[in-house]
Protein backbone atom coordinates (compact mmCIF):
# COMPACT_ATOMS: atom_id res chain seq x y z
CA UNK A 1 0.00 0.00 0.00
CA UNK A 2 1.06 3.88 -0.60
CA UNK A 3 1.76 6.14 2.20
CA UNK A 4 -1.02 8.01 4.08
CA UNK A 5 -2.08 10.91 2.91
CA UNK A 6 -0.58 14.24 4.31
CA UNK A 7 -2.27 16.21 7.04
CA UNK A 8 -1.58 19.83 7.16
CA UNK A 9 -1.99 21.82 9.98
CA UNK A 10 -3.76 25.40 9.48
CA UNK A 11 -3.34 27.93 12.25
CA UNK A 12 -5.22 31.29 13.28
CA UNK A 13 -3.60 33.68 11.84
CA UNK A 14 -3.74 32.59 8.29
CA UNK A 15 -7.51 32.59 8.34
CA UNK A 16 -8.88 35.59 5.79
CA UNK A 17 -12.50 35.59 4.75
CA UNK A 18 -15.26 33.13 6.23
CA UNK A 19 -17.35 30.98 3.25
CA UNK A 20 -21.18 32.26 2.92
CA UNK A 21 -22.37 30.03 -0.06
CA UNK A 22 -23.04 26.79 0.97
CA UNK A 23 -24.50 24.61 4.06
CA UNK A 24 -21.11 23.90 5.88
CA UNK A 25 -18.83 26.10 8.19
CA UNK A 26 -15.75 27.08 6.15
CA UNK A 27 -13.30 29.98 5.86
CA UNK A 28 -10.68 31.05 3.55
CA UNK A 29 -6.90 31.20 3.96
CA UNK A 30 -3.66 31.28 2.98
CA UNK A 31 -0.59 29.58 3.52
CA UNK A 32 2.78 31.99 4.70
CA UNK A 33 4.87 31.95 1.71
CA UNK A 34 2.06 31.84 -0.69
CA UNK A 35 0.93 35.08 -1.51
CA UNK A 36 -1.34 34.03 -4.37
CA UNK A 37 -3.16 31.00 -3.31
CA UNK A 38 -5.97 31.17 -1.21
CA UNK A 39 -7.28 27.51 0.80
CA UNK A 40 -10.48 27.04 1.86
CA UNK A 41 -10.98 24.68 4.70
CA UNK A 42 -14.05 22.78 5.37
CA UNK A 43 -15.48 21.46 8.63
CA UNK A 44 -17.66 18.97 7.71
CA UNK A 45 -21.09 18.10 9.05
CA UNK A 46 -21.15 16.49 12.77
CA UNK A 47 -21.08 12.62 12.50
CA UNK A 48 -20.03 12.61 8.69
CA UNK A 49 -16.64 11.63 6.70
CA UNK A 50 -17.39 14.65 4.12
CA UNK A 51 -13.66 15.18 4.81
CA UNK A 52 -12.21 12.01 4.19
CA UNK A 53 -14.97 11.81 1.08
CA UNK A 54 -13.13 14.99 -0.69
CA UNK A 55 -10.24 13.57 -0.37
CA UNK A 56 -10.92 10.26 -1.75
CA UNK A 57 -12.67 11.81 -4.50
CA UNK A 58 -10.29 14.62 -5.54
CA UNK A 59 -7.59 11.56 -5.78
CA UNK A 60 -9.87 9.69 -7.97
CA UNK A 61 -10.36 12.56 -10.47
CA UNK A 62 -6.31 12.89 -10.25
CA UNK A 63 -5.89 9.37 -11.25
CA UNK A 64 -8.59 9.47 -14.26
CA UNK A 65 -6.97 12.72 -15.32
CA UNK A 66 -10.52 14.74 -14.77
CA UNK A 67 -10.67 18.46 -13.63
CA UNK A 68 -10.43 18.66 -10.19
CA UNK A 69 -10.09 21.15 -7.53
CA UNK A 70 -6.67 19.87 -5.40
CA UNK A 71 -7.97 18.80 -1.88
CA UNK A 72 -5.69 17.65 1.26
CA UNK A 73 -6.40 16.65 4.55
CA UNK A 74 -6.08 19.56 6.98
CA UNK A 75 -6.50 20.46 10.87
CA UNK A 76 -7.70 23.05 12.85
CA UNK A 77 -6.88 22.85 16.17
CA UNK A 78 -8.30 20.23 17.51
CA UNK A 79 -10.75 19.75 13.98
CA UNK A 80 -10.68 17.42 11.51
CA UNK A 81 -11.48 18.85 8.02
CA UNK A 82 -10.38 19.15 4.22
CA UNK A 83 -8.88 22.17 2.03
CA UNK A 84 -9.46 22.85 -1.29
CA UNK A 85 -7.50 25.29 -3.35
CA UNK A 86 -8.76 27.86 -5.35
CA UNK A 87 -9.07 27.11 -8.96
CA UNK A 88 -9.32 30.66 -9.69
CA UNK A 89 -6.78 32.60 -11.51
CA UNK A 90 -5.94 36.22 -11.96
CA UNK A 91 -8.68 38.37 -13.43
CA UNK A 92 -11.16 35.48 -13.49
CA UNK A 93 -14.60 35.15 -11.97
CA UNK A 94 -16.54 31.81 -11.63
CA UNK A 95 -20.00 31.98 -13.07
CA UNK A 96 -22.30 29.35 -11.58
CA UNK A 97 -24.10 26.92 -12.82
CA UNK A 98 -27.40 28.36 -11.43
CA UNK A 99 -26.32 32.06 -12.82
CA UNK A 100 -26.57 30.82 -16.36
CA UNK A 101 -29.68 28.77 -16.60
CA UNK A 102 -31.63 31.43 -15.43
CA UNK A 103 -30.48 33.80 -18.31
CA UNK A 104 -30.87 30.95 -20.96
CA UNK A 105 -33.73 29.10 -19.79
CA UNK A 106 -37.12 30.47 -19.46
CA UNK A 107 -38.75 29.99 -16.11
CA UNK A 108 -35.65 28.67 -14.23
CA UNK A 109 -35.32 29.57 -10.18
CA UNK A 110 -31.59 30.50 -9.87
CA UNK A 111 -32.41 30.38 -5.92
CA UNK A 112 -34.26 27.56 -5.52
CA UNK A 113 -32.03 24.77 -3.76
CA UNK A 114 -34.09 21.95 -3.16
CA UNK A 115 -35.90 19.71 -5.83
CA UNK A 116 -34.96 21.80 -8.93
CA UNK A 117 -36.43 19.52 -11.55
CA UNK A 118 -35.59 22.31 -14.51
CA UNK A 119 -31.72 21.27 -13.36
CA UNK A 120 -31.62 18.87 -16.08
CA UNK A 121 -28.73 17.65 -18.52
CA UNK A 122 -30.60 19.00 -21.66
CA UNK A 123 -31.04 22.44 -19.58
CA UNK A 124 -27.59 22.34 -18.43
CA UNK A 125 -26.95 21.64 -22.27
CA UNK A 126 -28.21 24.41 -23.65
CA UNK A 127 -26.46 26.63 -21.19
CA UNK A 128 -23.09 25.29 -22.93
CA UNK A 129 -24.64 25.75 -27.19
CA UNK A 130 -25.11 29.69 -25.61
CA UNK A 131 -22.07 30.60 -23.84
CA UNK A 132 -19.85 28.78 -26.45
CA UNK A 133 -19.85 30.51 -30.04
CA UNK A 134 -17.80 27.79 -31.46
CA UNK A 135 -19.38 23.63 -32.37
CA UNK A 136 -15.65 22.49 -31.13
CA UNK A 137 -15.92 24.67 -27.71
CA UNK A 138 -19.18 23.37 -27.17
CA UNK A 139 -18.48 20.03 -27.30
CA UNK A 140 -15.67 20.24 -25.03
CA UNK A 141 -17.28 22.15 -22.78
CA UNK A 142 -20.26 19.09 -22.88
CA UNK A 143 -17.86 16.64 -22.33
CA UNK A 144 -16.07 17.85 -19.61
CA UNK A 145 -19.18 18.29 -17.83
CA UNK A 146 -19.75 14.32 -18.42
CA UNK A 147 -16.38 13.33 -17.23
CA UNK A 148 -17.75 15.29 -13.55
CA UNK A 149 -21.50 12.90 -13.90
CA UNK A 150 -19.14 9.90 -14.57
CA UNK A 151 -17.17 10.95 -11.42
CA UNK A 152 -19.61 11.45 -9.61
CA UNK A 153 -21.73 8.23 -10.56
CA UNK A 154 -17.79 6.63 -9.57
CA UNK A 155 -18.25 8.04 -6.00
CA UNK A 156 -22.05 8.00 -5.71
CA UNK A 157 -22.08 11.82 -5.47
CA UNK A 158 -25.63 13.02 -5.01
CA UNK A 159 -24.86 17.04 -4.69
CA UNK A 160 -24.20 18.10 -8.38
CA UNK A 161 -27.23 20.94 -7.71
CA UNK A 162 -26.79 24.07 -9.76
CA UNK A 163 -23.69 25.51 -7.85
CA UNK A 164 -21.74 22.42 -8.00
CA UNK A 165 -20.79 23.50 -11.16
CA UNK A 166 -19.83 26.91 -13.61
CA UNK A 167 -17.68 28.39 -16.21
CA UNK A 168 -14.64 30.29 -15.49
CA UNK A 169 -14.02 33.47 -17.67
CA UNK A 170 -11.98 36.58 -17.70
CA UNK A 171 -12.53 39.45 -20.04
CA UNK A 172 -9.94 39.72 -22.73
CA UNK A 173 -9.64 42.30 -25.83
CA UNK A 174 -13.54 43.36 -25.37
CA UNK A 175 -14.56 39.87 -24.80
CA UNK A 176 -15.31 37.38 -22.45
CA UNK A 177 -12.99 34.10 -22.57
CA UNK A 178 -13.77 30.65 -20.50
CA UNK A 179 -14.20 27.23 -19.96
CA UNK A 180 -15.89 25.03 -17.66
CA UNK A 181 -14.33 24.87 -13.80
CA UNK A 182 -12.51 22.12 -12.40
CA UNK A 183 -15.16 19.50 -10.45
CA UNK A 184 -15.44 20.64 -6.71
CA UNK A 185 -17.44 19.77 -3.65
CA UNK A 186 -17.76 16.29 -3.76
CA UNK A 187 -18.21 15.74 -0.25
CA UNK A 188 -21.88 14.31 -0.61
CA UNK A 189 -19.93 10.83 -1.36
CA UNK A 190 -19.21 7.45 -0.57
CA UNK A 191 -21.47 7.15 1.82
CA UNK A 192 -20.47 9.71 4.54
CA UNK A 193 -23.26 10.18 6.42
CA UNK A 194 -23.63 6.86 7.18
CA UNK A 195 -22.60 5.18 10.80
CA UNK A 196 -20.64 2.20 11.18
CA UNK A 197 -23.40 0.38 11.65
CA UNK A 198 -25.69 1.04 9.13
CA UNK A 199 -22.15 0.27 6.71
CA UNK A 200 -22.19 -2.74 8.46
CA UNK A 201 -25.35 -4.31 7.71
CA UNK A 202 -25.20 -2.78 3.94
CA UNK A 203 -21.56 -5.23 3.57
CA UNK A 204 -23.13 -8.46 5.75
CA UNK A 205 -25.94 -8.42 3.49
CA UNK A 206 -24.21 -7.66 0.13
CA UNK A 207 -27.23 -4.28 -0.69
CA UNK A 208 -24.17 -2.06 -1.08
CA UNK A 209 -25.71 -1.95 -4.73
CA UNK A 210 -29.23 -1.09 -3.22
CA UNK A 211 -27.43 1.71 -1.11
CA UNK A 212 -25.69 2.94 -4.38
CA UNK A 213 -29.23 2.71 -6.55
CA UNK A 214 -31.25 4.80 -4.16
CA UNK A 215 -29.46 7.71 -3.82
CA UNK A 216 -30.97 10.76 -5.22
CA UNK A 217 -29.02 13.01 -7.60
CA UNK A 218 -29.15 16.97 -8.17
CA UNK A 219 -29.33 16.62 -11.68
CA UNK A 220 -32.74 15.57 -12.82
CA UNK A 221 -33.43 13.83 -16.27
CA UNK A 222 -36.58 15.84 -17.31
CA UNK A 223 -38.20 18.88 -16.41
CA UNK A 224 -41.35 17.45 -14.94
CA UNK A 225 -39.70 14.51 -13.27
CA UNK A 226 -40.18 14.25 -9.13
CA UNK A 227 -36.97 13.28 -8.41
CA UNK A 228 -33.52 13.16 -9.72
CA UNK A 229 -31.95 10.10 -10.80
CA UNK A 230 -28.91 8.34 -9.02
CA UNK A 231 -25.71 9.57 -10.16
CA UNK A 232 -25.11 6.01 -11.69
CA UNK A 233 -28.57 6.04 -12.81
CA UNK A 234 -28.20 9.39 -14.56
CA UNK A 235 -25.11 8.04 -16.72
CA UNK A 236 -27.24 4.96 -17.25
CA UNK A 237 -29.84 7.55 -18.98
CA UNK A 238 -27.66 10.20 -20.42
CA UNK A 239 -25.36 7.15 -22.36
CA UNK A 240 -27.90 6.16 -24.85
CA UNK A 241 -29.22 9.91 -25.38
CA UNK A 242 -26.21 11.47 -25.43
CA UNK A 243 -23.56 8.75 -26.68
CA UNK A 244 -21.09 11.40 -28.25
CA UNK A 245 -20.66 13.53 -25.32
CA UNK A 246 -20.67 10.46 -22.83
CA UNK A 247 -18.92 7.46 -24.51
CA UNK A 248 -15.34 9.79 -24.94
CA UNK A 249 -15.36 9.62 -20.66
CA UNK A 250 -14.38 5.13 -21.32
CA UNK A 251 -11.04 6.13 -21.80
CA UNK A 252 -10.96 8.00 -18.62
CA UNK A 253 -11.91 4.55 -16.83
CA UNK A 254 -9.46 2.66 -18.61
CA UNK A 255 -7.04 4.10 -15.95
CA UNK A 256 -8.81 2.75 -13.08
CA UNK A 257 -9.05 -0.72 -11.50
CA UNK A 258 -9.88 -2.49 -8.34
CA UNK A 259 -6.40 -2.44 -7.15
CA UNK A 260 -5.97 1.38 -7.41
CA UNK A 261 -9.34 1.67 -5.68
CA UNK A 262 -8.88 0.37 -2.55
CA UNK A 263 -5.36 1.80 -2.70
CA UNK A 264 -6.91 5.43 -2.92
CA UNK A 265 -9.23 4.67 0.11
CA UNK A 266 -6.74 2.91 2.09
CA UNK A 267 -4.07 5.72 2.19
CA UNK A 268 -6.55 7.70 4.89
CA UNK A 269 -4.23 7.74 7.67
CA UNK A 270 -5.57 6.15 10.76
CA UNK A 271 -8.17 7.94 13.00
CA UNK A 272 -9.51 9.93 10.28
CA UNK A 273 -11.70 6.80 8.61
CA UNK A 274 -13.24 3.92 10.50
CA UNK A 275 -12.39 0.34 9.20
CA UNK A 276 -16.00 -0.22 8.18
CA UNK A 277 -15.83 3.09 6.58
CA UNK A 278 -13.08 2.15 4.14
CA UNK A 279 -14.60 -1.29 3.37
CA UNK A 280 -17.74 0.56 2.67
CA UNK A 281 -16.26 3.03 0.80
CA UNK A 282 -14.08 0.66 -1.62
CA UNK A 283 -17.06 -1.69 -2.18
CA UNK A 284 -19.19 1.17 -3.36
CA UNK A 285 -16.74 2.08 -5.66
CA UNK A 286 -16.23 -0.90 -6.85
CA UNK A 287 -19.60 -1.84 -7.45
CA UNK A 288 -20.27 1.37 -9.18
CA UNK A 289 -16.85 1.00 -11.16
CA UNK A 290 -18.02 -2.18 -12.47
CA UNK A 291 -21.68 -1.06 -13.65
CA UNK A 292 -19.85 1.95 -15.31
CA UNK A 293 -17.59 -0.33 -16.96
CA UNK A 294 -21.02 -2.93 -18.00
CA UNK A 295 -22.61 0.21 -19.26
CA UNK A 296 -19.60 1.36 -21.74
CA UNK A 297 -19.21 -2.10 -23.06
CA UNK A 298 -22.54 -2.57 -23.96
CA UNK A 299 -22.25 1.08 -26.37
Amino acid sequence: MSEPYQILGVWDEWVRDPEDMGSKKKFWFRFPGEPQGYWLFKFPKDNTGEHWAEKIAAELAVLLNIECAKVELATFGNEQGSICRAFTGVGQELVHGNQMLARFIQGYDPDKTFGHSYHTLTNIWTVMENVFMENVAVMEAKRRLAEYIVLDALIGNTDRHHENWGILRRYVDGSWKGFVAPSFDHASSLGRELQDVRRDMYLTENRVGNYANKGRGAIYWSEDSKRGPSPLGLVRQAIGTYPDVILPVKQKLEKLDIGAIKDIVNRMPHGWMSSTAKEFAAALLCYNFQQLQELFSRQ
